[in-house]
């Protein structure tokens, strides 16, 4: 077996199941990864995550850096697996989003991007080599392609410059020589343009990556636009290659995704929304601090099998909120995270039983039923 391989698709419909094979273990697709931003999952520990069964999780390249460094990570874990303990696959992304998002950014030229620490303020050059040097050291399993991703709504010349760009440090990432066993994924810009997305995905595969991700989405455009994109350009992408849809999203964007042909899916809404003490349900979200559920006796969600909702009120969730305790932020985003990961072999099972349309309709008709809200 590849690197990739497609085991089922819809007799009528793009939605698809596949297996990713890496030098730490086999992702089942379509996979959501929990997003472990700084070398962990805020608030869980690994142990946690395999409890649930995550396959997958991500590191954050820009971050990792900055502290506590790629090259201490290297010598104290021979890599970002070892340093964390996890012996399961990991993907990093290449610190792009972050470095034009969260530094104050002084230069961006064509060798990379010159930024300031959002931390202490100190200067750095992030070239394409720098990202893939750091992804290197880390040892992830799944490499990002350095990329420049504008915020939406842009105008067409911008989408293009931006575009331009990102392919030229694309083949300069794909000349870097990286671990024999980590595998490059190219990531197409382009905004909501089509043409400018086919022209993007048309040069990246004479680059001839071993996945494509969409970049650019879930950014500022409106949530019907990022669906329309989808349903009219992930069919073009390779079929034998992973695709991945980068930092999205709900579980309703999730499963339109899937819709379209989507495979890989990240993103910090089910731990972060944990920490403001929203729950993610069978029924929609729930926030556990509204005085409705003060002396309410059911689990968060009567339909989820977690260990959170085997054992927990919703009464004791609250108080434990509303005093501040860490332990509210841990159960929220324990219960969280496996209700996204049931969700996804759900919908494996459902795609490999070519009922995927009707899991989806009566999931969204549930989800948006609000019933707990």
């Amino acid at each position: 077996m590849g690197f990739f391989q497609v085991v089922s698709q819809l007799n009528s419909g793009e939605a698809r199941c596949g297996v990713i094979s890496t030098a730490h273990g086999k992702i089942d697709t379509p996979v959501f990864m929990p997003v472990g931003t700084r070398g962990s999952v805020k608030t869980l520990w690994q142990q946690q995550l395999e409890e649930m069964d995550a396959s997958i999780i991500l590191g954050n390249t820009y971050h990792l850096y900055l502290r506590p460094g790629h090259q201490l990570i290297e010598r104290v874990g021979g890599g970002l697996h070892g340093f964390i303990s996890w012996d399961r696959p990991i993907l990093t992304d290449s610190g792009g989003f972050q470095v034009f998002s969260l530094s104050k950014l002084n230069k961006m030229s064509e060798e990379g991007v010159t930024f300031q620490s959002h931390i202490d303020g100190s200067y750095h050059l992030f070239t394409p080599e720098l990202s893939m040097e750091i992804q290197r050291a880390l040892g992830s399993d799944i490499v990002m392609c350095f990329d420049e991703c504008p915020p939406l709504p842009a105008k067409k010349e911008q989408l293009r410059e931006s575009m331009d760009l990102t392919l030229r440090w694309a083949k300069r990432c794909r000349e870097f020589s990286l671990r024999d066993e980590q595998h490059l994924f190219g990531i197409i810009q382009g905004g909501l343009e089509l043409d400018l997305r086919q022209e993007c995905l048309e040069q990246l595969r004479e680059l001839d990556f071993a996945g494509y991700s969409l970049g650019g989405l879930s950014v500022g455009e409106k949530n019907e636009e990022m669906v329309e994109f989808c349903r009219n350009f992930v069919p073009r992408m390779d079929r034998d290659k992973p695709r991945y849809l980068m930092g999205v999203g709900t579980p309703l964007d999730i499963l339109n995704g899937v819709a379209t042909g989507i495979d890989m899916f990240d993103c910090v809404l089910p731990t972060r929304n944990a920490r403001n003490g929203q729950f993610i349900t069978s029924h929609g979200p729930l926030n556990i601090k509204k005085e409705r559920f003060k002396e309410d006796t059911l689990p968060p969600d009567p339909n989820c099998q977690c260990a959170v909702c085997q054992r927990y009120t919703r009464s004791y969730i609250r108080h434990l909120t509303n005093v501040g305790e860490y332990l509210a932020a841990e159960l929220a985003s324990y219960h969280n995270l496996f209700f996204y990961l049931d969700m996804m072999r759900k919908v494996r099972t459902a795609i490999h039983n070519d009922t995927f349309d009707d899991y989806h309709q009566t999931f969204y008709n549930a989800y948006n039923s609000n019933q707990w809200s």
